[in-house]
């Protein structure tokens, strides 16, 4: 038999075994259209990894859709049942958002729990993550799953699984996943009826929970709050940070109307991540008619958060809205935090990639401070490494952060509350937000970041990493090299150039491309990233 009849063969079966009118006409069409797209669609499979699965939805193996699910849910759930003694009686969280099949898949993953003797408990209505992760250790599940494709294109859909202590999969988990994933065939997955017992349905006691304990995230509750602006991208975090925001005592937000109802399609951003360039047009618009001191956005699963601050009108200038960088937003909830808070066991985290200036605020204030790799699952797990410490902090620059124990993992919603006070404190005592972060510039340094992608192919983008770290170069852009650092779980490599410059490279774990960060404190390091590029290429 052939590649290609073998293929065929595949696709046959996957065709009879699909549960979906649409994913059969589409496979239909793809039988009796190009060779390459079946071979594109149907050799391997979508990989799972510390992210779970994400890809656009589609038929096939290589794609999401209702069999790659399935598939995953009874590999997670052999997992699990090898693992956990009690996972039976403690059950599965599901959760889902409002993107295409994620109603669907939520429900396949119930099904498939119960099948195998697990008890499942459904959200009856879609959530946004940190209420599905915070309710985790809520209700004692034994793992969570949420349906989401956090802030990636429209076509996407996404799995994203957590265990019991409401932390994100790291390794060796996600491949012990994933050969449990390995040995399940697709196309014959038992599945429970949607009204088995063994599926529970959870829901508004659930998000009452999550909000009965916003309050405590503040520091200052009774300092009045100000004016502020939001969007929740057409995603799930709208409601839900209203309601987070009465309860905290902060005034109502002034909402971009368009994008505050949840909507898949995303109607007016052709790319829903706040770090896109435009994503927060509208918000900013929103900010300045509605006098708002402050702007907040949201992912679309709304465990990232955004913020922007009005910028000093000058002779010139009548003044306007920037968005703030990551890592500016978490300097200032640092040094909120840091200075309403006590105890010489604090604990603040940050990973690899994002600025060192947190290091040295938590030194000023007696502080430990501890470097993982990237992405903010490794926080959770330092957190969980560290019980004999206070965690009171935790952020990455792709705008994730977390503000108190739980849940582990990053969330947009208790960020934004907590953002929301550092602005009403600024604007009692007198002063911007800017003023806030010029004032962190006169005690730490002017610290300068700077990010650049290179498109590459993923084995090429490895490759031109691997030969930097075997041959790492002396100096670059003129500058010498005085430390070569590579950070093995994280596939980074760092070079330092003295005290006040630092570069670092990986390639994407999840994208055909090579990252590059710097940072400069009283510098610029945007001529020395064009250095470290060309070595790459």
């Amino acid at each position: 038999m052939t590649e290609m009849s073998a293929l065929r063969e595949t696709a046959e079966a996957w065709l009879a075994a699909e549960p979906d009118a649409d994913m059969r006409e589409e496979l239909g069409a793809l039988l009796h259209g190009s060779e390459q797209e079946l071979r594109d669609r149907f050799t391997g499979r979508l990989q799972f990894g510390t992210a779970g699965l994400r890809a656009a939805v589609g038929v096939g193996p290589q794609r999401m859709n209702r069999l790659v699910v399935q598939q995953a849910a009874a590999g997670l759930v052999e997992y699990l049942l090898a693992h956990v003694p009690d996972v039976a009686d403690a059950g599965v969280l599901i959760g889902y958002d409002m993107r295409r099949k994620s109603d669907a898949f939520a429900l396949d993953t119930a099904r498939v729990c119960a099948a195998r003797g697990v008890k499942a408990l459904l959200f009856d209505q879609i959530v946004p993550t940190p209420v599905l992760a915070w309710n985790i250790t809520a209700l004692g599940a034994a793992a969570g799953v949420m349906v989401t494709a956090s802030h990636n294109p429209p076509a996407d859909n996404g799995y994203k699984v957590y265990l019991a202590t409401g932390a994100q999969i790291v390794p060796p988990a996600d491949t012990d996943i994933s050969a449990c994933i390995d040995d399940v065939d697709p196309t014959s997955v038992e599945l429970a009826s949607p009204d088995h017992p063994l599926i529970q349905y959870v829901g508004a006691e659930e998000i009452e929970a999550y909000l009965a304990a916003v309050p405590a995230v503040r520091l200052l509750p009774n300092l009045p709050g100000v004016a502020s602006a939001y969007t929740a991208l057409h995603g799930v975090g709208g409601a839900t940070l209203l309601a987070a925001f009465e309860r905290a005592g902060l005034p109502t937000p002034s909402v971009v109307a368009v994008q505050q109802q949840p909507d898949g399609t995303f109607p007016t951003v052709s790319f829903p991540n706040p770090e896109e360039p435009g994503a927060m047009d509208l918000l900013m618009a929103q900010a300045a008619q509605s006098g708002a001191l402050i702007a907040l956005a949201n992912d679309p699963d709304a465990d990232r958060m955004a913020a922007a601050i009005p910028t000093p009108a000058s002779l010139t200038s009548p003044g306007g809205w920037r968005r703030l960088g990551g890592d500016e937003i978490g300097w200032l909830l640092a040094d909120h935090i840091l200075a309403h808070t006590s105890g010489d066991d604090r604990l603040v985290i940050t990973t690899l990639v994002s600025s060192s200036l947190l290091g040295r605020m938590a030194a000023a204030h007696g502080v430990t401070c501890l470097e993982t790799f990237t992405g903010f699952k490794w926080i959770g797990h330092t957190v969980l490494q560290h019980p004999e410490l206070h965690f009171v902090f935790g952020y990455e620059q792709a705008l994730g952060y977390l503000v108190c124990g739980q849940p582990l993992d990053k969330d947009g919603i208790t960020a934004a509350v907590l953002m929301a006070e550092v602005a009403a404190l600024a604007a009692a005592e007198g002063v911007t937000l800017q003023d806030r972060l010029d004032a962190i510039t006169a005690t730490y340094g002017r610290h300068v970041m700077a990010e650049k992608s290179l498109r590459m192919a993923p084995a090429d983008g490895a490759a031109a990493v691997s030969r930097l770290r075997a041959a790492p170069p002396t100096d670059v852009g003129g500058h010498a090299v005085t430390a070569v650092e590579w950070f093995e779980e994280a596939g980074l490599l760092r070079l330092s150039l003295g005290d006040s410059l630092r570069l670092q490279v990986r390639p994407s774990g999840t994208e055909p491309k090579v990252k590059l960060y710097g940072e400069g404190i009283d510098c610029e390091p945007a001529e020395f990233m064009e250095a470290l590029a060309a070595l790459l290429v």
